[in-house]
């Protein structure tokens, strides 16, 4: 019997910078970029797809693009720029995928050219997806918006939209050319906004830093309050943790669970259940709460520890609990986001949960009972807090 095999390996490789004013005409960091990444003598273009919000909250940001681009022109702008509601509408209706990949082919974006995503994180997932899918990849140029997005989503490696009412059943593993977190754009975020990105800090920080969530925790005021030089230190600092994970034995998550995503096989959930009126991060929230309760109550961490986390999330101004995440029976609705969960890992069930602050352990199954009663426990932490 004859037999040939194969090995080889890809390296990826790319930066975040952090800045201020992107599009300001004396930053040259995004025309640096540029200049020092050329791959070809061809013409390159950039086509450009901005969230409405960020539209909406920076009249002039095209016009902006537009100057930035006239002053700069190595690369040539497509001056047609695209603008895509934000939030889940971005990845639930294929309207706006299909309108990227029609402008690839309109605007002859070819694999040396590049396809730019301003905006949250559902924006950025879309737009790296029909990237990713066209011609077998153009390069994507991620420009996040919210504090969700610049220190989680818009920073890694996953790209996505959502199909049949399942968050990123149609999805790929690439990563971005190139991040630009950019602070101005932080400035306009409603204050709900705000804090709904600092759940993915704290999820983060309970997995794989505990002197970070300590941190977290002693700043819980200045963040609420909107200092930008702690939100800056908490973008970074959440970005330097995923990067490192990244950087790991599975990045593509091809051997284990989804390893950073502690809390979010409720999260997922809820969302769906709510009809998105719960957003991402406000889901992670309870999500990490939920998955927190159960970890102390099934023993792998101590009363205190838990209390620590709820009490933070609190202090941030998170719900803890919501109706939908009760647990009556083995259907209630929110139980089948474990289910969805085993699917989407291929088919074993693999949930993170705490064996202390700063450290995960991935679980194969979950008790009913004692996930009933972390849901009744949330409950009654969540009426003492209204009360």
């Amino acid at each position: 019997m004859k037999h040939l095999s194969q090995s080889f390996s890809v390296k990826f490789e790319y930066q975040i910078y952090f800045t201020a004013g992107i599009f300001n005409k004396t930053n040259t960091l995004f025309n640096d970029f540029l200049l020092n990444s050329a791959t070809s003598l061809s013409t390159r273009k950039i086509f450009f797809v901005v969230d409405k919000g960020v539209t909406d909250a920076h009249p002039n940001l095209i016009q902006n693009i537009q100057d930035y681009f006239s002053l700069y022109n190595k690369v040539q702008l497509v001056q047609d720029i695209l603008v895509v509601p934000g939030g889940e509408t971005a990845k639930n209706d294929l309207l706006y995928f299909n309108q990227v990949v029609e402008a690839v082919n309109a605007y002859g974006i070819d694999r040396h050219s590049y396809i730019a995503a301003i905006g949250g994180g559902a924006v950025l997932d879309m737009v790296g997806y029909a990237a990713a899918v066209s011609h077998r990849g153009i390069k994507h140029i991620r420009i996040p918006t919210t504090v969700l997005s610049q220190n989680d989503s818009g920073i890694g490696v996953k790209n996505g939209i959502n199909f049949f009412s399942k968050k990123n059943f149609l999805g790929t593993f690439v990563p971005p050319t190139v991040v630009f977190n950019d602070e101005q754009f932080l400035e306009t975020l409603t204050d709900r906004d705000w804090r709904s990105g600092i759940s993915e800090a704290v999820k983060v920080a309970l997995l794989k830093d505990a002197d970070f969530f300590t941190w977290i925790e002693q700043n819980t005021t200045a963040l609420v309050k909107r200092d930008m030089n702690t939100m800056n230190h908490l973008i970074w600092k959440c970005a330097q943790l995923h990067m490192e994970h990244i950087a790991g034995a599975d990045p593509f998550e091809s051997g284990s669970s989804r390893p950073l995503d502690f809390g979010h096989w409720s999260a997922h959930k809820l969302e769906y259940l709510s009809n998105f009126e719960v957003r991402h991060g406000e889901a992670v929230a309870m999500g990490i709460a939920l998955d927190t309760i159960y970890s102390n109550l099934s023993g792998r961490i101590s009363e205190q520890e838990s209390d620590r986390v709820i009490q933070t999330l609190q202090n941030l101004g998170f719900e803890v609990s919501h109706h939908l995440l009760q647990v009556d029976g083995n259907n209630s609705p929110i139980l089948a986001g474990i289910e969805e969960f085993r699917e989407h890992l291929g088919g074993q069930l693999t949930i993170m949960l705490l064996n202390g602050i700063g450290e995960g352990e991935e679980v194969h199954e979950i008790d009913t009972e004692i996930l009933k009663q972390a849901a009744k426990k949330l409950e009654e932490i969540h009426r003492l807090k209204l009360q």
